[in-house]
């Protein structure tokens, strides 16, 4: 039942291959494959540009694989994120949908911005999971990989419902083992909205003009790119009906309600 469920970023796909048109994106990172839904969605894009996607994830699905073996303008990089980077050159889009959390969020940014200045490319990131559940709340797929110091206490199987900061016990939405959710939601360096912030804050102090614009649908997906880009008024005019939308905003709210029923159904159908 829980596949037939809206939750994957390739729900974005047609914003995602228009904002690839505008910024005439045509080499592309992808942080996060899983299945390759959206992997094929960029593949598509960068092959009609004559480009290149390199895809960074240290165990995807064997679908992934497979596909990846017959796409010679895919490159699969086995590597946690932020060791990738340096395998990364020339990059006119990353997108961003690994382990939801401030800390990996923030230095994927902190590295993006440094390679997009060394190879002077404007800084162009779409990511996904900006809003509830993880846009205040870190989420971790291998929590030793996250410094102590950045990393909050977590558990591996208690869920979270909007409006709860804290976690319930076997219902909403949770891991299952696959991940861990921290134990409080908000707070300083807590969840992947918040990196964004952060990360847009100290760019701010160093005179970096960014723009950025949120979709309230399906996790949430952000748009952050550089202002001084050529193609980035024509951008903004695009996302602009889309941005912080409240009818969207709404939708989502109910799409979440039902997504969270459809769970503790199942939980209670399988439980029988």
């Amino acid at each position: 039942m829980t596949e037939l469920l809206i939750h994957s970023m390739s729900e974005f796909s047609n914003i995602i291959v228009d904002a690839m048109d505008i910024a005439n994106v045509s080499r592309i990172a992808e942080i996060g494959a899983e299945f390759g839904g959206t992997s094929k969605v960029l593949a598509d894009h960068a092959a009609i540009q004559d480009g290149h996607l390199y895809s960074v994830d240290p165990n995807p699905k064997q679908e992934f694989l497979d596909w990846v073996s017959d796409h010679n303008h895919v490159t699969h990089i086995p590597k946690l994120s932020l060791d990738a980077f340096a395998d990364l050159k020339n990059i006119d889009l990353c997108v961003i949908d690994g382990d939801h959390n401030w800390y990996t969020v923030y230095n994927e940014l902190l590295a993006l911005d440094k390679i997009s200045k060394r190879d002077d490319k404007p800084l162009f990131a779409i990511m996904h999971d900006v809003c509830w559940p993880s846009g205040y709340r870190d989420m971790y797929y291998n929590p030793d990989a996250i410094p102590e110091e950045y990393r909050h206490d977590y558990c591996m199987d208690s869920g979270t419902k909007p409006g709860h900061p804290g976690l319930l016990s076997d219902q909403g939405f949770r891991g299952l083992g696959q991940f861990a959710i921290a134990l409080h939601e908000g707070g300083e360096r807590n969840g992947v909205k918040c990196a964004v912030i952060d990360f847009l804050d100290k760019m701010e102090t160093e005179g970096r003009e960014l723009a950025y614009a949120e979709i309230p649908a399906v996790f949430g997906l952000g748009i952050l790119f550089d202002t001084k880009a050529d193609w980035a008024e024509v951008l903004g005019e695009y996302l602009v009906p889309l941005h912080a939308n409240p009818l969207i905003a709404k939708l989502e709210q109910n799409r979440i309600a039902n997504y969270l029923t459809v769970l503790d159904w199942q939980d209670g159908h399988i439980a029988h």
